[in-house]
């Protein structure tokens, strides 16, 4: 018995089938990793996305001629105010520290070419609040540097985590006018259902990339989907969600 295995393994033919086998393991053992990193991505980054938060309003343009009070007349904007929250990752036990954080290839699907998308950064004036449909705020990506403090203005988070934000604006999606005489007060708050918007209409899908970047020049990068408006917009004029279940975004390295 032992002549005979001896026999078969000095055989050439018995060596190359253990090569075959043992590089058959690696590779599937490879796929399997490499199959799992695409579902799970990144399991234990520096920093890690917390919290999403939607705010849906509307908002009235007013068109009316100085000096006319005698008719309502408004351009209705659907405003979608996104606030990522962004902290470190207690597990992750290397000091580390936010570099930059981009969101870029903003995508906007839509169940109806209803009126004109626009982006926002965080307001630039230090009047209207956080956010102003002005030409000098529009955007088509935006960048967050790392500091010591939060500086939303002008676009800085802190170093350790912090809440990045911006606008995605369906403007112009209707028009409102009225005779005042004949006509309650009303409020932007009312404007989409006064006039007589379909809420369906307003439905998207909105994705984008957001990339973070490490002062150690490590990038990780996820894309994001959600769904705007948030529901309720249209009947209350403010609609507002927290997303806390982020299974679905996956970060994976793309600079080491």
């Amino acid at each position: 018995m032992k002549d005979k295995i001896k026999y078969i393994t000095s055989r050439k033919a018995f060596h190359v089938c253990m090569i075959i086998i043992i590089i058959a393991v690696i590779v599937f053992v490879a796929g399997i990793m490499v199959l799992k990193y695409q579902v799970e991505g990144e399991t234990n980054m520096p920093f890690k996305i917390t919290k999403i938060t939607l705010i849906s309003t509307s908002d009235g343009i007013d068109k009316n001629q100085e000096g006319d009070a005698t008719n309502w007349a408004f351009d209705i904007n659907q405003n979608n105010d996104i606030y990522i929250y962004v902290e470190k990752n207690d597990n992750y036990k290397k000091e580390e520290a936010i570099r930059s954080i981009v969101i870029d290839n903003l995508n906007v699907q839509r169940n109806k070419e209803l009126g004109m998308v626009k982006f926002y950064r965080p307001n630039v004036s230090n009047t209207g609040g956080n956010f102003s449909n002005t030409e000098e705020n529009e955007i088509q990506k935006i960048e967050y540097t790392g500091g010591m403090e939060s500086d939303i203005k002008n676009l800085v988070i802190s170093n350790q985590g912090g809440i990045i934000l911006f606008r995605y604006a369906n403007n112009n999606v209707a028009q409102y006018t009225s005779d005042i005489s004949t006509t309650d007060t009303i409020t932007t708050n009312q404007l989409l259902k006064v006039a007589n918007v379909n809420e369906e209409d307003l439905k998207a899908k909105l994705s984008f990339d957001l990339t973070i970047t490490t002062e150690d020049g490590k990038e990780y990068k996820a894309n994001i989907t959600l769904d705007v408006p948030v529901e309720g917009v249209v009947e209350n004029g403010t609609a507002s969600k927290e997303i806390t279940n982020l299974d679905d975004i996956v970060f994976k390295r793309t600079k080491n």
